[in-house]
């Protein structure tokens, strides 16, 4: 069953997306008023289509952040860089580059506020992440990040990435981590009903030594990987 739930899913979710990236390309250049809300429901969509067609429910617990932080994402899936807009008010965050090379998506996710990372660049990559970061943080939008830098499978817990500690103390802001557990339903090609819990921790205030800040956020994405 659950291999015709997924087969349901992809065209649904897939299918859908098609329309939402078009939609969201005409809003561009004839309803810019409503092109976050378009892109807001592509994320909404794919809500739904977990919760009905692949039967996961998703369960969310704990405060989102109100105004801009840095909200640490534990990321085992691309559920969560999907549902991102759905959890989120207003969000913006940082992306793989090759991910903008998606035609029609790639546009859309510009100009929705997504930043592109090219991670081969080092020092250089950072200076420009924290230049197209900034304007979003004075508008008091979250900013994402998914600190252990790519999908990582669940029970495992890598170190993050030394980007998260340049971040943390070059933005100034507090961390708000957040925990996943999508990878044992979702991260598979025939998707698994079941439960993925999302928890948003603690706030880890700004200006704390780096071990420490390092140690906290680390611990509180792992929450469901102890």
């Amino acid at each position: 069953m659950h291999v015709l739930r997924s087969l349901v899913f992809y065209i649904a979710f897939y299918g859908g997306s098609v329309f939402y990236v078009i939609t969201a390309l005409l809003a561009l250049t004839v309803a810019i008023a409503r092109f976050r809300a378009i892109c807001d429901s592509w994320s909404t969509w794919h809500h739904w289509c977990v919760e009905n067609l692949l039967g996961i429910q998703v369960r969310i617990t704990g405060n989102p952040p109100q105004g801009a932080a840095l909200c640490a994402i534990k990321h085992e899936a691309f559920f969560e860089a999907i549902e991102v807009p759905h959890l989120f008010d207003n969000p913006t965050g940082f992306a793989k580059k090759e991910l903008f090379d998606i035609p029609g998506w790639g546009r859309a996710a510009r100009a929705y506020g997504a930043i592109p990372v090219a991670r081969n660049e080092g020092a250089k990559a950072l200076r420009t992440m924290l230049k197209e970061a900034r304007p979003y943080i004075d508008q008091d939008r979250p900013i994402i990040i998914f600190p252990e830098g790519t999908r990582v499978p669940h029970g495992q817990r890598p170190p993050l990435q030394s980007g998260f500690a340049a971040l943390y103390k070059l933005l100034g802001l507090p961390v708000v981590p957040v925990a996943v557990d999508s990878g044992p339903t979702y991260h598979r090609l025939w998707k698994k009903p079941g439960v993925i819990r999302v928890h948003f921790g603690d706030p880890v205030p700004p200006g704390l030594p780096r071990a420490e800040a390092e140690d906290r956020v680390h611990e509180a994405i792992n929450r469901f990987n102890s």
